[in-house]
């Protein structure tokens, strides 16, 4: 979407090796994290590898900052496993760890400084699409099988109405992308050979889009799926915020208005998650710093075809969302102003950190990153 320009921009992938090792379920997860921080974003923990002492304050799950050696602004983020992870933001940077965050390869392909990358997909520590976004041949897509040493451009935008936002995968070969709407619907391209072509589908299956509606590329989360072939594509902008789907892989859509506040080009639905083709939560609000976002949650327990508001939403704008794996009710949802914990299915929303982040992402272990401005990247620790 145009509105978040330069700055502007989103599947699930969470925890450390001494959760797993004791066989911690989501649920266990989830409980463990609700009580990860004080009122003031801080987080108590004893000596670490240390076991508490009597007195001592026990060591609580919190976001551990790692260092990027960039301050490029990631809205891309994929998370493969505690170990590996993957970074896409400004200024073309491309930034890979294999080491769980303590050292980052720049594996930015070459003469792209002058992309904005806002979505990267990773199909394990070596195969990666990421997404370019901006008007016309700014929207690109670009593939690497070899950890980033190398870059194929596998998509380059020749339609000056379109503008690309967010790209999403099934499985390892088959896969979406979508433009902002050209001559008055949602562009969708689809591959079938995991990145490498992408052809345009047609426009005969997409509802007309409202006037002045868009996607918001804010966290790689505004074109999600889950499953083999169930797809989501969240909107802003319009009159009224909407959430569209498909269940066959983009072919034909339906839409459906959300409460999440609309009616200017900064407000809607921003991210997406569904943990099952059932199941979603739908972050967002009004992305501006000096303005009130009093509904930034809703859910849906029926594939998106309703929306509820949630009952206590996040406090402000949230741009990520994420579910946490093996929970079928615990979600994070990031934004600038701090990270919120929902244990209800996102009814309701616990702040549990004030850091400011873009996008969130969960790996099958239970590992769980973030990342934002000013090459800002962590992971969930204990």
């Amino acid at each position: 979407m145009r509105g978040l320009g330069k700055t502007r921009r989103t599947s699930n992938k969470g925890f450390t090796r001494r959760l797993l090792a004791v066989g911690v379920c989501g649920a266990a997860f989830a409980a463990a994290l609700t009580g990860s921080a004080q009122a003031d974003g801080t987080t108590d923990q004893g000596p670490s590898g240390a076991k508490p002492t009597h007195g001592e304050p026990h060591r609580k799950p919190h976001w551990e900052l790692k260092e990027s050696g960039t301050d490029a602004r990631f809205r891309g983020l994929a998370a493969v496993n505690r170990n590996t992870a993957w970074l896409a933001g400004s200024k073309g940077t491309v930034l890979r760890t294999t080491d769980g965050g303590t050292s980052w390869r720049n594996v930015s392909p070459p003469g792209a400084a002058e992309l904005e990358f806002r979505d990267v997909e990773a199909f394990d520590g070596r195969r990666a699409v990421v997404l370019a976004i901006g008007e016309g041949e700014a929207s690109r897509i670009l593939r690497t099988e070899d950890g980033g040493a190398t870059w194929t451009e596998s998509f380059r935008n020749t339609d000056a109405k379109a503008f690309y936002d967010c790209v999403t995968f099934f499985d390892a070969r088959h896969g979406l992308a979508m433009s902002d709407p050209v001559d008055g619907k949602f562009r969708i391209l689809s591959t079938g050979d995991g990145g490498r072509s992408w052809k345009v589908l047609p426009a005969d299956g997409m509802p007309a889009a409202q006037e002045g509606e868009a996607g918001f590329a804010a966290s790689g989360q505004c074109l999600v799926g889950s499953g083999p072939r169930d797809v989501w594509l969240a909107t802003g902008g319009a009159a009224r915020a909407r959430v569209l789907h498909s269940a066959d892989r983009g072919r034909t859509w339906t839409a459906t208005d959300t409460p999440i506040p609309a009616g200017d080009p900064a407000r809607g639905v921003f991210a997406l998650a569904f943990r099952d083709r059932t199941h979603g939560i739908a972050v967002g609000g009004d992305y501006r710093a000096d303005q009130a976002s009093p509904k930034a949650a809703a859910v849906s327990g029926n594939g998106g075809r309703t929306w509820t508001t949630a009952a206590a939403p996040p406090p402000a704008y949230r741009s990520g969302v994420t579910w946490l794996p093996h929970s079928p009710t615990s979600a994070l949802a990031v934004g600038p102003t701090g990270t919120d914990l929902t244990t209800d299915g996102g009814r309701t929303w616990r702040t549990l950190d004030t850091g400011s982040y873009d996008t969130v992402d969960c790996a099958p272990d239970r590992s769980c990153w973030a990342s934002g401005e000013k090459g800002r990247v962590a992971r969930l620790e204990r």
